[in-house]
């Protein structure tokens, strides 16, 4: 069956009519890059590139001709898509961004709803991301509101007036903790279009960019060929008694958009934007420097939905793989002088039910009374608190949790302790850690991988909005007690399959390296401040600048 490749059946479609925009329209010459291209893919785990890396033919390939760092890391246990976002540009942990897990409880929030996502404006009166469904995506208003501190295109242009500081990716959070609270051009997929709420410039292609895709996802689409590497992954995976992972090859029926998301299209369609914006809007064609933020989601959505292990991700990967060579061979034309850094937000893991049959039978689904309803219930039953309400808030299994301010103080105490017994005793939970001493800690230092389950955890605890206590789940096991269509497996645990991520720079000429020894996502931020002349304070940033020069020279001076 014919192949709808990339290429020719995606690019060709949004076509700019403003083509002279794309020339090089400098104004004198500058020995620093001219447009900065900061890539995120996300759940594009260090293990799913060291697998993958001899497969590459692409624009993952040619990155791996620059300075290659495979042992990077997110340092904290918090290994969410806005945490991990949070900290690529701005160069700061979670817990000091803010930016503590994808969603938080907020029990003072004047609405019934306390749950706050992570890219929302609870202030603005009559919206919730409870509301959040797969075609409207929420009532709620996206925002970079909860970010506490600055993005690095954000500190540029304190600067440097007229550098942009553009952004764009499937998912809000995902462009918004990329770029900030104020970026000059901002876009992510709102269900049937790529959108932004941000005021001011408008990308006039956006309206027949949209249509586009309409018209595109209106049609069929052929299911993807197999690639050979693929093969030994083509093998089906029961997940219940009716529904199997392990053998989709992205095919879609006619107005198939609901599956959209979880195909290499999405990143196909996120990378043509992304190309639109630099052509448009001619990016990187002047002596300042321009950045651009692309959050690359499909990845993820791949990941939750049919596993990390299958056919699927192959050949997400396979294809992520040529659009990205496609992106980079448009920006080559265009003849901007640019610089790339790719990496992840996290990693992931794959279904435990392929994982029994891969020689980990400790791979298993959560229990049901892991739980804030678990907790809850033996709380109305044994110390009949039912007048109270609800005792125990959490947003899911693991990490924060949050105990009811209207309890009298002393039965506020007793509760915490006894909840955190209870968790702790439970034969799935790795560790249970205390708020208020997470809080008295410093931020860790010396080898991120050595760090202790506690100073994970302390990179990602913020004490106005973290919770009472975090549980940390053991090794292996899940976080979905039941999987179903879309969702089987997933990441967010603080053990190294979700915190490493590669790291990889690439500019024109650079000399090829590979420094295997750890370093981490808070890193990439103040390295490219460096390469492009942006002086910070010290302590502004808890990562450090990585010489990428490869040679005597050192770019960090």
């Amino acid at each position: 069956m014919r192949v709808i490749k990339y290429v020719t059946s995606f690019i060709a479609f949004i076509a700019i009519s403003s083509a002279a925009n794309a020339e090089d329209h400098s104004q004198g010459k500058s020995d620093k890059p001219t447009l900065v291209i900061a890539i995120s893919v996300d759940q594009f785990s260090s293990d799913l590139f060291s697998e993958y890396r001899s497969t590459f033919t692409g624009g993952l390939k040619r990155l791996t001709g620059g300075a290659v760092f495979p042992s990077g890391y997110q340092g904290h246990a918090a290994t969410e898509t806005c945490p991990g976002h949070a900290t690529i540009m701005t160069g700061v942990h979670p817990g000091r961004a803010g930016i503590i897990a994808n969603n938080w409880i907020d029990l003072d929030v004047k609405r019934a709803d306390k749950t706050i996502y992570c890219a929302e404006d609870e202030r603005i009166e009559g919206t919730s991301f409870g509301s959040i469904t797969a075609a409207t995506q929420g009532d709620y208003v996206a925002s970079a509101w909860h970010l506490l501190v600055p993005t690095l295109g954000e500190r540029l242009k304190t600067v440097s007036p007229d550098s942009r500081n553009m952004a764009v990716s499937g998912k809000d959070r995902a462009a918004l903790m990329m770029g900030g609270n104020a970026p000059d051009m901002i876009f992510w997929w709102r269900g049937e279009g790529f959108e932004t709420k941000q005021d001011g410039l408008m990308l006039p292609a956006l309206p027949k960019f949209n249509a586009d895709i309409k018209a595109m996802l209106a049609k069929p689409r052929a299911p993807i060929a197999v690639p050979a590497h693929c093969e030994t992954r083509n093998r089906a995976i029961p997940v219940d008694a009716d529904s199997a992972v392990g053998t989709y090859q992205f095919q879609r029926p006619e107005n198939g958009a609901s599956i959209f998301r979880a195909s290499p299209d999405f990143d196909a369609a996120v990378l043509a934007l992304a190309e639109t914006m630099v052509a448009n809007e001619r990016l990187g064609a002047f002596a300042f420097t321009d950045i651009l933020n692309i959050g690359l989601s499909a990845t993820d959505y791949v990941g939750h939905a049919f596993g990390t292990g299958g056919v699927e991700m192959c050949i997400n990967l396979s294809e992520l793989d040529k659009n990205l060579g496609n992106f980079f061979d448009k920006l080559d034309k265009m003849e901007r002088d640019y610089v790339v850094v790719l990496t992840a937000d996290h990693g992931g893991h794959d279904l435990p039910e392929r994982l029994n049959q891969q020689g980990a039978p400790e791979a298993l689904r959560i229990d049901s009374e892991v739980s804030a309803d678990g907790l809850n219930e033996v709380f109305y039953e044994n110390r009949k608190l039912r007048k109270y309400g609800q005792i125990i808030y959490a947003d899911s299994p693991f990490g924060d949790y949050y105990i009811n301010r209207t309890l009298p103080t002393s039965l506020r105490g007793e509760v915490k302790a006894e909840a955190m017994a209870i968790m702790a005793r439970n034969r799935q939970v790795e560790a249970v850690l205390d708020g208020a001493e997470l809080a008295k800690m410093p931020m860790p230092t010396g080898p991120v991988e050595e760090w202790s389950l506690a100073e994970r955890a302390r990179t990602s605890f913020h004490p106005d909005r973290s919770g009472d206590f975090i549980v940390l789940l053991k090794k292996g096991v899940t976080p979905i007690a039941t999987a179903m269509r879309g969702y089987v497996a997933t990441h967010g645990s603080p053990w190294d399959y979700d915190r490493r991520v590669p790291i990889l720079f690439w500019h024109a000429g650079i000399s090829h390296f590979e420094q295997p020894l750890s370093v981490q996502t808070v890193d990439i931020a103040p390295t490219l401040a460096s390469l492009i002349g942006l002086k910070v304070s010290e302590g502004e940033f808890d990562g450090r600048c990585l010489d990428i020069d490869g040679g005597v020279e050192d770019n960090c001076r």
